[in-house]
């Protein structure tokens, strides 16, 4: 959820958009930092059809927007003009854009969650976690080799792509758009791969794409399952420069909904009684494969968190 409050509408049956009542503020998709958009251009461009209040995340994306407007006319100006059309004040992009809806109050209500220490206690098929996957010397070593390498910035993080460039506008990859081999930093990591529990069943290219994320302290991952038409069936993460817990979340056939969070604390689906919620506990340099039940039929996740400086 966007720091204003708003966020993304909803959906109805067939992916096609509810309407929700015109208002001052727009939700804006296929524009960000991850698109090469800053929240001054965006309101830059917008600001042609009136006073702009605010530009704000709508998610961890980068691609998608609230554009916050003092008037709705101006709101409803704004899209009239550039919903679905190139805009040339934003790099040609074509942009998607409905009305936003006020995001969800925050429950007092907290539900603790039990975390396993390995992937036989978590219990999903598919999951496999292998603790110290790298040698603290070798972790230094790729955390070196990564930082040398140049980062492309999100709203909340900075990553870098190898292989093939995951687009986080279209969810998706250009498969045509072959960045080059992997680089020869990861070749240790990949030479131990082979031996991963479970990888005897894959029957794709073991490993073509890279995507090294850079998480801040606090800075979580929201709920989702990775595009299957982007990643094939065994996707391998390793944790370098420190631990985090993982939540993985099964919802019943049609009852998820998108996640947001108020001041810094997720709220997502945490009190749906109908959502299974089971969690594990990523060590530093620990290696977890996702395949089978686990890639494809649970959602993972990385809890947001508040972080207090004195």
């Amino acid at each position: 959820m966007a720091k204003s409050g708003y966020t993304r509408p909803p959906l109805i049956a067939g992916d096609t958009a509810a309407r929700p009542a015109p208002s001052a503020v727009l939700y804006v998709a296929n524009c960000g930092p991850a698109v090469g958009l800053t929240h001054d251009d965006v309101a830059a461009a917008f600001g042609a059809y009136g006073e702009v209040e605010g530009v704000s995340a709508a998610d961890d994306s980068g691609a998608r927007v609230i554009v916050q407007f003092r008037e709705p006319a101006a709101a409803g100006a704004a899209m009239a003009a550039l919903h679905g059309r190139p805009c040339g004040r934003l790099a040609g992009r074509v942009l998607h854009i409905r009305f936003s809806v006020p995001a969800a109050p925050k429950s007092s209500v907290s539900v603790a969650l039990p975390v396993a220490l390995s992937s036989s206690d978590l219990g999903i098929p598919g999951i496999h976690l292998v603790e110290e996957f790298v040698t603290a010397a070798e972790e230094q070593e790729l955390l070196a080799a990564v930082d040398s390498k140049p980062w492309k910035r999100l709203a909340k993080r900075r990553v870098q792509h190898y292989g093939y460039e995951f687009l986080y506008e279209t969810r998706n990859v250009d498969s045509k758009q072959f960045l080059g081999e992997l680089p020869s930093f990861v070749s240790k990591v990949l030479n131990k791969i082979v031996t991963f529990p479970g990888v005897k069943n894959c029957t794709t290219n073991l490993v073509d794409q890279l995507t090294v994320n850079e998480y801040p302290c606090g800075v979580g991952l929201s709920p989702h399952i990775d595009t299957h038409s982007a990643f094939e069936e065994m996707i391998f993460s390793l944790s370098l420069a420190g631990p985090c817990i993982m939540e993985f979340r099964q919802y019943p056939k049609g009852s998820w909904r998108a996640p947001s969070t108020v001041n810094g604390t997720d709220e997502a689906s945490i009190q749906d009684p109908q959502c299974i919620r089971k969690a594990v506990f990523l060590p530093p340099r620990s290696m977890l494969l996702m395949s089978g039940e686990g890639r494809y039929a649970w959602h993972h996740y990385i809890p947001h968190h508040k972080v207090f400086g004195i």
